[in-house]
């Protein structure tokens, strides 16, 4: 665990019921569920679409998975793929893995052909796990055999459905449904899920072995694969839980809306409720209507998720014919959480919205606002138990800088990874003499509180002056009218960088360019008013509703070579 040095500054502000010299003894992730089925059999552990699966149901399924992967040559070290939506088979498949002595590697089911061949080629996978679904399959056929995927198993859609809505899907869904071929390089997920539920488990050396691999920075260049250990994933689901105070185990209900192949929900939404006994309620993919129908009738009570999920609750204008009453906790991750997303979303629920901090390099949360303490709007909050953060001067990145300076934000605790796979070079640079070094750029107040200023790689300079995206779209989400915004430097042959705002309004208002520029006069400092302002019905985002403000930039200079 980490150094236990009583100054730290956030110690006297901690939350009482949390310690931060906790220690954990690390267990193989597969224990996470056994333990959860000993304790809660009788538990609903999963409702998809109203298909309710106990503890001990999802326990026994898991283990005839685990039995049947080792009967088609899975075992430690094989690396299995996952390429699925959120749901049951996702589940079974991912712990089943893991209890085989596997290695996880989620895909994007949203992947092009083309980036599942790089990460397929990248991370050595053997097997994969799909489903019989149009949108998925295809994409895997050319990499089947050809000394590359040598079993795929595929999972039927429709039998992870209640019966009534089973055969409705298969009628008004035919056309979205595959029938892969009967061959030895394809086997059904029943075929596994028939296998015997005894499975002998290999030794598991958590601080050695691979639980998963992570791909990331696919935003910002060629994605690499994150290395997260066994005992990464346990002591990252364990601080998380010691941060959700207030939460009952056994008892409480968690709206699945995220992704679970995305490292965010597959610790807070996935292995923290399964640790704890909790109820998961998965989406496939975010419809807002079904979103709402879930909270009001099947009542959760921590609903993670990104900025955009909460900001399109708010603009939705029948909100008021539903009942969100029942969450008490939400935890905002992937971004930023505009101040104005947040309050209003806390005055429509009467929950505690808090804004967290991480990255898939630390498993991934490394800071969160208290669930039960002070909240610091605008605030990444303090770090997780057992975590130091810490702010580097920029240039050397050595010296360390006292409080209220701006730098990068570096991170030390048991959730960090081990490095990038097949990477040395990119793994030397982020790991640093013990520190993860995030490329994020912030500070730490009196309080022990943190601030995200922007990316290192998304600053703008503009006549000589620091312009942070961030401060910038901050002022713009305060103005009356603004549903989303993004702010990017774009390259200028005089200023060197200039900055353009891309704003999608409410529904409803017809915002001013020059209003809004007064407006931010008002507001900030001259250097930092966009240049330009561009109004559209919406923005790029990946799967978890992030704005991608790569593909903004590459836009704008498609605009100008076709000039």
């Amino acid at each position: 665990m980490a150094d236990s040095m009583p100054d730290y500054p956030w110690l006297k502000n901690y939350p009482p019921n949390t310690e931060w010299h906790a220690t954990y003894t690390a267990q193989p992730m597969h224990t996470l569920l056994d333990n959860a089925a000993d304790k809660y059999p009788d538990n609903i552990a999963i409702d998809f679409m109203g298909k309710e699966y106990t503890y001990a149901k999802l326990q026994d399924m898991v283990n005839r998975v685990a039995r049947g992967l080792h009967e088609i040559g899975v075992g430690k070290e094989t690396r299995v793929g996952l390429f699925m939506p959120n749901c049951p088979q996702f589940v079974i498949a991912y712990y089943a893995i893991l209890k085989a002595g596997a290695t996880v590697v989620n895909f994007n089911p949203l992947y092009s052909e083309h980036e599942v061949e790089h990460q397929i080629r990248d991370s050595k996978v053997e097997v994969m796990f799909t489903l019989n679904l149009r949108i998925l399959y295809p994409k895997l056929k050319p990499f089947i055999g050809n000394g590359m995927l040598r079993k795929v198993v595929v999972g039927f859609f429709q039998e992870a459905l209640p019966l009534s809505k089973a055969a409705l899907y298969t009628m008004a869904k035919a056309t979205d449904i595959v029938l892969p071929p009967r061959n030895d390089y394809h086997v059904t997920f029943n075929h596994l899920l028939a296998s015997s539920n005894e499975v002998k488990v290999p030794q598991i050396i958590p601080s050695q072995h691979i639980a998963v691999l992570q791909y990331t920075g696919g935003t910002t260049g060629v994605p690499k694969g994150a290395i997260l250990t066994h005992e990464n994933l346990y002591a990252n689901t364990l601080q998380c839980t010691a941060w959700t105070d207030g939460l009952e185990e056994g008892k409480e209900t968690v709206l699945a809306v995220l992704p679970f192949f995305h490292v965010f929900a597959m610790t807070v939404a996935l292995n923290l409720a399964i640790y704890n006994g909790y109820k998961i309620v998965p989406h496939p993919r975010f419809e807002l209507k079904r979103v709402l129908n879930d909270i009001q009738e099947k009542k959760p009570t921590l609903v993670p998720g990104v900025s955009m999920l909460y900001a399109t609750i708010n603009n939705y204008k029948f909100l008021d014919r539903y009942d969100l009453t029942s969450i008490k906790q939400c935890i905002s991750g992937g971004g930023p959480l505009p101040v104005e997303v947040k309050q209003r979303f806390e005055e429509l629920t009467k929950c505690r919205l808090v804004e967290g901090y991480g990255l898939t390099e630390a498993s991934p949360v490394t800071n969160c606002n208290p669930l039960q303490g002070e909240n610091k709007t605008g605030s990444i909050g303090m770090p997780l138990p057992g975590t130091i953060v810490e702010v580097l001067d920029k240039e050397d990145r050595v010296s360390v800088l006292p409080q209220g300076e701006i730098g990068e934000i570096c991170i030390r605790g048991p959730q960090v990874m081990k490095g990038y796979l097949n990477q040395p070079e990119e793994s030397a640079a982020v790991l640093r003499n013990g520190r993860l070094h995030t490329g994020d750029v912030g500070y730490m107040d009196e309080d022990g509180y943190f601030y995200i200023v922007d990316r290192m790689k998304e600053m703008i300079i503009v006549g000589g002056y620091n312009v942070y995206p961030r401060n910038v779209e901050e002022v713009i989400y305060a103005y009356e009218g603004v549903a989303e915004c993004a702010v990017v430097g774009l390259e200028h042959p005089r200023r060197g960088q200039m900055i353009k705002a891309y704003i999608v309004p409410k529904e409803g208002y017809k915002l001013s360019e020059e209003a809004l520029k007064d407006y931010m006069r008002d507001n900030m400092s001259r250097y930092a008013v966009p240049h330009q302002i561009e109004f559209r019905t919406e923005l790029p985002k990946n799967m978890i509703g992030k704005i991608l403000k790569k593909e903004l930039v590459a836009e704008e200079k498609a605009k100008g070579e076709a000039e």
